[in-house]
């Protein structure tokens, strides 16, 4: 009677255990749901917000570019002195002297007909020099394209700092003077003659004055 009992007892405390061990694991279960979900933070670094109007990425600005400022006139001087003697020098065809001066500092004073066709006379103002030329003839920063009965035409050059160039067309028209009058206020040389080394008077060189 005695280990009846007990086994007894020792169901019950068993069957009591089973139980409550089961309770636990619900009550556990039913905490874990009612605990609200959270969703992960967004990272600010990557991902658009969904409550935000979208909004195209912008393109990137363009690089601003500059003109390139050309050298001072005595640096191109030089230039054109250094390029004459390195033609010499491969005996092959020298660069004319306008090929050192800006369209921006040269003048008309004269426009006449040759047996070339027509033919200009231009000032290069920074050495008050004059020279003769025609059609083609370069210059620094262009070169003539046509000379027309008071006007020459030329394309201007313009280069920018991101290796751009942009060529635009430029007109000069014939200084107030009569072509006879140019002769005598400047002394037109031919363009193939250098700019710092002005052909002799011919009265000089009949009064016998030194090359």
């Amino acid at each position: 009677m005695n280990q009846k009992t007990k086994n007894l007892r020792n169901g019950i405390a068993a069957l009591l255990l089973v139980s409550g061990l089961t309770v636990g694991a619900a009550v556990f279960k039913a905490n874990g749901q009612d605990k609200p979900e959270t969703k992960p933070a967004r990272s600010s670094a990557g991902g658009r917000d969904p409550f935000r109007k979208y909004e195209p990425p912008r393109p990137p600005a363009p690089k601003k570019s500059t003109v390139v400022s050309p050298p001072t006139v005595q640096e191109r001087i030089e230039q054109y002195k250094a390029q004459k003697q390195t033609a010499m020098m491969a005996r092959v065809a020298a660069p004319k002297p306008t090929t050192a001066f800006l369209l921006s500092e040269v003048q008309v004073v004269g426009i006449s007909r040759s047996p070339r066709g027509y033919a200009a006379i231009v000032e290069a103002t920074p050495i008050k020099l004059a020279y003769v030329i025609y059609p083609g003839e370069k210059f620094y920063d262009g070169q003539l394209v046509a000379i027309e009965d008071n006007r020459l035409v030329f394309r201007r050059e313009t280069v920018f700092s991101n290796g751009k160039r942009e060529r635009s067309v430029e007109l000069k028209a014939l200084r107030q003077a009569s072509v006879a009058d140019a002769f005598a206020g400047a002394k037109a040389t031919p363009a193939n003659t250098s700019a710092v080394e002005p052909e002799k008077k011919p009265e000089d060189k009949a009064a016998g004055k030194p090359e």
